[in-house]
């Protein structure tokens, strides 16, 4: 299932509950802190010429579009439930793979791209590793593009 297609976008209910807290935090506590830093801006006088007024001001711009944009997320939002146990790589599956090449193995969880993170081992479903090896089983072998050439990706095991 591609994140993007007509009944919205993909998330596991893991990110669509970390997405509503970013949103609360958002509209909460960061509202709260530019609205302090506006207030105290103004009590220093003259707007026109007031560096720290015309900077809340902005930050309050971007903070405004970044909750904009978070609620447009949660409204196309919708939960697939992670494929557990699966005899096949799935959305919300995590798959451990190898490089036959060079041997170096890789665990990653396949998310909705919204929340990709690879510090966190979450790959988006919409990356050629994601999509080169959904629907494969233990044992498949992908083969993917990347930059340096392709690359032979065993599937170890799927949880």
């Amino acid at each position: 299932m591609s994140s993007q297609d007509s009944i919205g976008e993909a998330i596991t209910a893991e990110g669509l509950k970390s997405l509503r807290a970013e949103l609360h935090e958002l509209e909460t506590t960061a509202r709260a802190d530019i609205a302090k830093r506006i207030n105290v801006a103004r009590e220093m006088g003259d707007l026109k010429e007031n560096a720290e007024y015309h900077i809340a001001k902005e930050d309050q711009g971007h903070l405004e579009t970044k909750i904009l944009r978070l609620q447009a997320r949660l409204r196309a939002a919708v939960v697939v439930e992670a494929a557990h146990g699966g005899d096949a790589v799935a959305f919300g599956s995590t798959v451990e793979l190898v490089d036959e090449d060079g041997g170096v193995g890789m665990t990653w969880t396949i998310v909705g791209p919204t929340e990709a993170d690879i510090k966190q081992k979450k790959l988006s479903a919409e990356s050629p590793i994601a999509r080169a090896v959904v629907g494969l089983s233990v044992g498949d072998v992908a083969e993917v593009q990347t930059p340096k050439g392709v690359r032979r990706l065993r599937v170890v095991s799927i949880w």
